[in-house]
């Protein structure tokens, strides 16, 4: 069921946090990492830039971490990307870790300015490998929301086996819709419970009421899309997959309008 959250990981300003602060992840975490590569090779710029580095570090772990939550709040409202929730858990923490050893490392490193200790170094060694996992996970997380979202938008413009009606000797729709009915969001959000589960993806409207307790993935990756536009979650997880797209074809009950 869809929950009325309101909440500083929500919206600001009527608009949802999680897309605000992805940006600044995005920017935040490569930036610092490559800057900490650079002051680790050369002692000049580690004299002058090494702190900012730090500090950025930490700016884009609290980043991560604010992102994370908001993505929480947000699957509430729209549906849960899989793959792109999996990645957003990791990053906070590994952004963590890279922030709290380049601090560390700039500490350190501040006390021997003259000649750097073995011991400094390879604290400033496995920040760098953790900012750079930190960097990794940055670009797959921005990669798969990116996906989930622009997947979905563009499929509208494009016809998929999802959005036609099914053929000859498919299942009938559960709720015994004409396919081509046209049901609103509104109305779609009316039905967010197992007991009547309606979700709208590319445009058209589907009851998963009987698929629910059928899904192989369990009935926990169903339940939280009930009621929801769920098109950038199921792109995330099945994409264009053939199987998943045909047998969403089979509870189709009409058109998403407007």
């Amino acid at each position: 069921m869809l929950l009325p959250l309101e909440g500083i990981f929500d919206r600001v300003a009527g608009l949802p946090v999680h897309p605000l602060v992805v940006h600044a992840v995005v920017i935040l975490i490569p930036l610092a990492s490559i800057g900490l590569l650079i002051c680790l090779l050369s002692r000049p710029l580690r004299t002058r830039y090494a702190g900012l580095v730090a500090l950025g570090l930490a700016a884009g772990a609290g980043a991560a971490l604010v992102a994370k939550e908001s993505g929480e709040q947000l699957a509430e409202r729209v549906g849960l990307p899989e793959q792109h929730a999996t990645y957003g858990q990791w990053l906070a923490p590994v952004a963590g870790v890279a922030a709290v050893l380049t601090i560390v490392w700039w500490v350190l490193q501040r006390r021997h300015r003259e000649k750097t200790p073995s011991s400094v170094a390879i604290v400033g060694g496995v920040a760098a490998v953790a900012g750079l996992a930190a960097t990794v996970l940055t670009v797959l997380v921005g990669h798969s929301g990116a996906t989930a979202v622009w997947t979905s938008a563009l499929a509208r413009d494009t016809p998929t086996v999802g959005s036609t009606a099914p053929s000859t000797g498919t299942v009938a729709s559960p709720s015994g819709n004409a396919p081509g009915t046209a049901h609103t969001l509104a109305e779609v959000r009316q039905h967010a419970s197992t007991s009547s589960c309606w979700v709208a993806v590319d445009g058209s409207v589907y009851d998963l009421t009987g698929w629910i307790s059928r899904h192989p993935g369990g009935p926990d990756r169903i339940v939280p899309l009930c009621g929801t536009d769920a098109s950038g979650a199921f792109h995330a997880q099945h994409g264009n997959q053939a199987e998943p797209n045909q047998r969403l074809a089979e509870f189709r009950i009409g058109r998403l309008d407007g």
